[in-house]
């Protein structure tokens, strides 16, 4: 079982109501028993930042069901195709996602988008990297933040992402409204119903995240993908012949 955080680093949760993750129903005898690897990416460089205050709260929570969490902190990574692969801060990004086991991925909304800041984050991470993939089969949650009434604009671009990046998008999702009435001088969320879906939603994560762990091998394998290996060892087979 892993050790779970100090509640009392999480004011505005009832701590008979959170409970630990019933590890042995989710996974079989020989899983791997380490603490889930969550990585954090969040779409704004503004120094009152909405997102990262939701960020580094799912990040309290996360360590207390028991994780290990990074954040990303996007400052200074280039624009996709502004600068080489190997830009320090791209390198920084990429061998995060390839340690990571799950991810969060939490935007604002501008203009009725996420932002291209959160954008050029995931689209520096590739589908397939030196015969990796470093997003495939692994769990993912959305949430979103906005300053007005609430909208689902980002998180469901977000979604459409996820999916592309072959990822398992949890069910569950969080978009805070008016974000700046929903936290604290000190950046903390206050309690209150949507804290408490932002609660959910890291429950949720970690619980998927340990279901998928040492089967995402498995359940991403696809027939197509075994033809395609099957041709390339047949013509380098027949090229061997010759």
């Amino acid at each position: 079982m892993t050790e779970h955080g100090d509640p009392g680093d999480l004011p505005n949760i009832d701590p008979e109501s959170l409970h630990p993750i019933a590890v042995d129903a989710l996974i079989g005898p020989d899983t791997a028993r380490h603490a889930p690897r969550i990585l954090i990416l969040y779409g704004s460089l503004r120094s009152h930042s909405y997102s990262r205050f939701l960020a580094e709260e799912a990040a309290r929570l996360l360590r207390w069901f028991g994780c290990k969490v990074r954040l990303f902190d996007p400052a200074g990574l280039p624009l996709p195709d502004d600068a080489a692969s190997d830009h320090p801060r791209v390198q920084t990004l990429r061998e995060l996602a390839t340690w990571s086991e799950g991810m969060v991925w939490i935007s604002p909304e501008r203009h009725g988008a996420m932002t291209g800041i959160m954008k050029a984050q995931i689209d520096w991470i590739p589908l397939s990297l030196g015969g990796m993939r470093p997003s495939q089969g692994k769990t993912l949650a959305v949430m979103e933040v906005s300053g007005g009434s609430q909208s689902f604009n980002a998180v469901n671009q977000l979604r459409l992402l996820g999916r592309w990046m072959r990822m398992v998008t949890i069910p569950n999702q969080s978009s805070v409204p008016r974000a700046f009435a929903e936290f604290d001088d000190h950046g903390r969320m206050k309690d209150s119903p949507l804290y408490r879906r932002v609660v959910d939603v890291c429950e949720e994560l970690v619980k998927f995240t340990w279901l998928m762990r040492d089967r995402a091998e498995y359940l991403t394998e696809r027939y197509s993908e075994r033809v395609e290996s099957a041709e390339e060892t047949s013509r380098r087979v027949n090229q061997v012949a010759h």
